[in-house]
């Protein structure tokens, strides 16, 4: 119960955490947020860690001038990439023998069929659009190396993909996070972030679940 009330409020008070990181380790803070968006892109069990407001959160910091905003971009573009690398590697040497297995520990099945039946619908644009919702972030690349895309395909929607992704987050905190209104509301507009951001998979799952209970039995 514990880990989940830590989990939460690392959420909800994101900007206090951030300051707290800063405050005790300075430049390490860098190599952070890189373990950070590394894990979340690159270690399949790792689904739920804050990407997106994370980003959001590290750009509004970086406006103040605590942070280098290119510096930033540049190294978790890097993780960003690296780690799909990592988990497209990963799916294609040991996910077609996880895929089919109905209890995988430290592994949702729900959240791999899901990501299976959106990479199905979109192809290999998923990798790019994945990036921007959580959960099916972290399993896209798997799915993909489980599909065999090949490597040179993979990559290029892979590099786009990251780029985009930590651009608009970092860019979006770096001009607004620090707006009298975002400023007076951060847990607010960080949860805005989260829920909009989980929505487009929700809404797929939701679309997907109604149309399996109208298939005749």
């Amino acid at each position: 119960m514990d880990i989940i009330l830590n989990f939460i409020d690392l959420f909800i008070h994101l900007d206090k955490h951030i300051s707290t990181v800063l405050l005790h380790f300075g430049g390490w803070t860098y190599v952070i947020v890189f373990l950070i968006i590394f894990c979340e892109t690159g270690l399949v069990v790792t689904p739920l860690l804050p990407g997106d407001s994370l980003l959001f959160g590290l750009g509004t910091f970086a406006a103040k001038g605590d942070l280098d905003p290119v510096l930033l971009i540049v190294l978790l573009s890097i993780a960003a990439i690296a780690g799909d690398t990592v988990n497209y590697t990963i799916g294609k040497f040991v996910g077609p023998k996880i895929f089919h297995k109905d209890d995988v520990r430290f592994l949702k099945k729900e959240y791999l069929d899901r990501t299976h039946q959106f990479y199905e619908k979109h192809g290999g644009k998923t990798i790019i659009i994945a990036r921007f919702i959580p959960i099916i972030r972290t399993f896209a690349p798997f799915v993909a190396g489980i599909g065999q895309m090949t490597y040179l395909r993979f990559i290029t929607y892979n590099v786009v993909g990251g780029i985009a992704w930590i651009v608009f987050f970092i860019l979006g905190g770096y001009y607004f996070g620090n707006l009298p209104f975002v400023k007076e509301n951060f847990t607010l507009v960080i949860l805005a972030i989260i829920i909009i951001s989980v929505m487009p998979g929700f809404v797929e799952y939701i679309r997907h679940r109604r149309q399996m209970s109208s298939k005749p039995l």
